[in-house]
Formats: C-alpha cells, structure tokens, sequence
C-alpha cells in the first residue's frame, strides 16, 4: 500500500489548478505540502487530461465521455470565473441524492488550508434546471453550504476513484 501513497505522492508534483505551474516536491512529503486540484484530480481518478482546470471539459472531447450528471469517479469541472481564475477539478467519490454528492478535492480552502487536500466534501447542484450547471460547495466554518455559486461545465466520465485521498 506504501506504494500507492508514493505513486500518488509522485503524480501530484507534476502541475496545479494551473497545468502550466510547477507542483510540490517529488516524495512522500508532497502529500503534506500544498497540491493543486489538476494533479490531484488526475491522480485520483485516472482521466489523463493537461492543462487549466476550466480547459478539462474540452481536453475531454472524443476522449473521456461527458455529460451533466455525477458518477463516482467523474471529474467535476467548474468554471473559470473571478474567484476561480483557473476554474477547479473535484472528484466525485459518491452520490447522495440527486442535487448532492461527495467529492474529494484539493487547493480548495483559502489561509492555512490554502493547497491541501480535503474529503468527503459536499456539494449541491443549485441549477434552475437540476442540470449541475450551478453549485455550491460545503464551507466547514459555518457547517452548512457558502453563499457563493459557482458555474460548472460538467463531469467527465470515465474515471475510477483510485485510493490515497
């Protein structure tokens, strides 16, 4: 099992939320330095896709299958916006309901947290048209969901949940 912590340890140093920007450093210590949501998603569900976060839902074409609804494993992709300069990856890890999942995700937080890796976190599909096109992401410091909605693209498909959350 060490090697699997390793192998992901190794894979998350490669790039950011950014594909462009370098990652932590190579080595057991990477899973305790700060990791961006690219390298992550990508170790964690093994959908091979470059770039910025926002870019995945057209890397993805012909590739991976897309589509608006969640499955344990797809990719999440939000979009590029004021807060989400680069956009930003989550992987699902399980459905809750129709308009509710769990994902598991990096470099969500901001201070401290800035960089790490969270689990487990939910998020809600807060779209008019029950389509994921809108969420909004569990904000732990007042144990219920933020007050910011964050346009997302879709999911692509064709990921499986690898262990080493």
């Amino acid at each position: 099992m060490a090697w699997k912590g390793m192998a992901l340890a190794a894979l998350l140093a490669v790039a950011g939320c950014g594909g462009q920007r370098t990652g932590p450093t190579l080595g057991a210590a990477a899973l305790r330095e700060p990791v961006s949501c690219v390298p992550y998603a990508r170790a964690r569900s093994g959908v091979d896709l470059r770039g910025d976060a926002w870019q995945w839902w057209e890397a993805a074409a012909g590739r991976y299958p897309r589509g608006h609804r969640p499955q344990p494993g797809s990719i999440l992709v939000l979009q590029r916006s004021g807060r989400l300069r680069d956009g930003h990856l989550s992987v699902v890890t399980r459905l809750i309901s129709s308009r509710e999942i769990l994902v598991d995700h990096a470099n969500w937080a901001s201070g401290a947290a800035k960089g790490r890796i969270t689990t487990g976190q939910r998020v809600q599909d807060v779209s008019a048209a029950n389509d994921w096109s809108l969420v909004r992401v569990w904000y732990p410091p007042v144990n219920d969901y933020g007050a910011t909605a964050y346009p997302a693209t879709g999911f692509v498909h064709g990921g499986t949940v690898l262990a080493g959350g």
